[in-house]
């Protein structure tokens, strides 16, 4: 089969498609076809060393994929041959075909394509424990989300709108903005500029900021927490800047203010029961229409490592998906 293969720590953009052996399945796994794999900022990160935690190598990048069942491990119950599954493994995604535990695999209705879910694994898992589970937020509030045209972005502005909130997305180029508009956004910011707080004030035209969502974080983040109203919520979501925020805790005490961090992947690898229930809610959202999953851009296998790099360098719309099919 077909794979990229990590070998040493590099820039994306030199991983090739390497030829290996088919993997055989345990007892207890399944072999899958590999349909689409979802590609987050954390993926570029980790190939490129880049990222806080390096897995050893060699490996094969890649933890949001879907599938086919091709075929299974002599003590496989409950599922079946040519069955598509939804599945998470902490490496693999990107080749032609993995196998994983019978356990981990979460079954698709056929009204979702596999690109749509691919898109929103991790993103919207993210945003669900985010904004629901830990934001608590409600129909009416106004929402701040930075970095609103990535793939991390769009799954917010799609949750919090399920909600009922009401969104106002960050992005720094006119195109971004676009995609924020079309993906249901109420306003734009283009917080590119140096005063862009005093453009998002004229735009909630005097009405509370409730809750702030940063994927961001560097220079965006205090300007986003001081135009926090009193009791706002401040979600930590991560560091695409590549750099760590130093927050002035005053404001905390003054505003009464809440600063949360939104880790899922830590969340669930501290509770693993916890993930099959929010997956499960996702995937019946979709299919009932309140929430729009979908593919930002698409690339074949072979140029995975040309998609990472398109994220490292800010590039991407919405959420890159590798598609085998």
């Amino acid at each position: 089969m077909k794979a990229i293969i990590c070998k040493t720590f590099q820039a994306p953009e030199n991983l090739t498609v390497t030829e290996i052996a088919d993997p055989v399945p345990e007892p207890h796994e399944v072999l899958l076809k590999i349909r689409a794999t979802g590609l987050g900022y954390v993926d570029a990160l980790t190939v490129a060393g880049l990222y806080q935690i390096k897995p050893d190598l060699p490996f094969i990048p890649g933890n949001e994929i879907v599938g086919s069942i091709e075929s299974l491990g002599s003590q496989v119950k409950h599922l079946r041959v040519g069955q598509r599954v939804l599945a998470m493994p902490a490496r693999g995604g990107l080749a032609e075909k993995v196998c994983l535990p019978e356990a981990s695999c979460i079954s698709l209705p056929d009204s979702i394509t596999s690109t749509a879910a691919a898109s929103f694994l991790i993103n919207y898992c993210t945003a669900y424990h985010g904004l629901i589970t830990l934001g608590a937020i409600k129909k009416g509030e106004n929402i701040l989300i930075l970095g609103a045209s990535g793939g991390v972005g769009m799954a917010a502005i799609d949750v919090a709108i399920s909600q009922g909130a009401i969104v106002y997305a960050a992005a720094s180029s006119e195109k971004k903005r676009k995609a924020c508009l079309l993906a249901g956004a109420k306003e734009t910011i283009d917080y590119s500029q140096p005063q862009w707080r005093d453009e998002l004030k004229v735009k909630l035209d005097g009405k509370a900021l409730n809750l702030v969502y940063d994927p961001v974080g560097g220079e965006y983040a205090e300007p986003a927490l001081r135009s926090l109203s009193p009791e706002g919520r401040f979600l930590v979501v991560g560091f695409a800047s590549g750099s760590i925020p130093k927050l002035p805790l005053n404001l905390t005490l003054l505003k009464r203010i809440s600063i949360i961090g939104v880790n899922w992947g830590g969340y669930i690898g501290a509770q693993p029961g916890a993930s099959r229930p929010v997956v499960n809610a996702l995937i019946q959202w979709i299919h009932e229409g309140h929430l729009h999953p979908d593919a930002g851009e698409t690339y074949p296998l072979e140029q995975s490592g040309i998609a990472m790099k398109n994220m490292l360098d800010r590039k991407a719309i919405g959420k890159t998906i590798i598609s085998l099919e």
